[in-house]
């Protein structure tokens, strides 16, 4: 009987699996991906159906609501709209006193009034400073 414990958590670096949220498996083409965190723009969300756009221009629809997913995702995901999850790491400009966010696929994504001061917080505290 062959052994398998070479494939074990155990014997990968530990840095591996540190700061890092878990892939999303999408159904595809009879086919099962998972994307992870780092090539997801934004998710959009429709009801308990939910939209993932990555960073290579393709678009994703899983039977999950926006809510689950969150949970999933890293800090890096700010929900800035009932229907909107962003990857801050994509956000490349903001606009309109902070009420539209640009994102680097060409995509502007709103911000709704109660999530303005929350996202600007978040936005201005991170590595990642934004000049509107």
């Amino acid at each position: 009987m062959k052994n398998f414990t070479s494939f074990t958590r155990g014997n990968l670096p530990e840095n591996s699996f540190k700061g890092t949220a878990s892939p999303i498996s999408v159904q595809s083409m009879g086919r099962t991906i998972y994307l992870t965190p780092d090539v997801i723009t934004f998710l959009e969300g429709e009801g308990n159906y939910t939209f993932i756009y990555t960073n290579n221009g393709k678009k994703y629809l899983v039977s999950k609501t926006l809510k689950s997913l969150a949970e999933l995702l890293n800090s890096n995901f700010v929900r800035v709209h009932k229907s909107y999850l962003v990857n801050s790491d994509y956000v490349v400009e903001r606009m309109e006193d902070d009420r539209v966010l640009r994102l680097s696929c060409g995509k502007e994504v709103s911000v709704s009034r109660r999530k303005i001061k929350e996202v600007t917080f978040l936005l201005d505290h991170t590595n990642l400073r934004i000049s509107a």
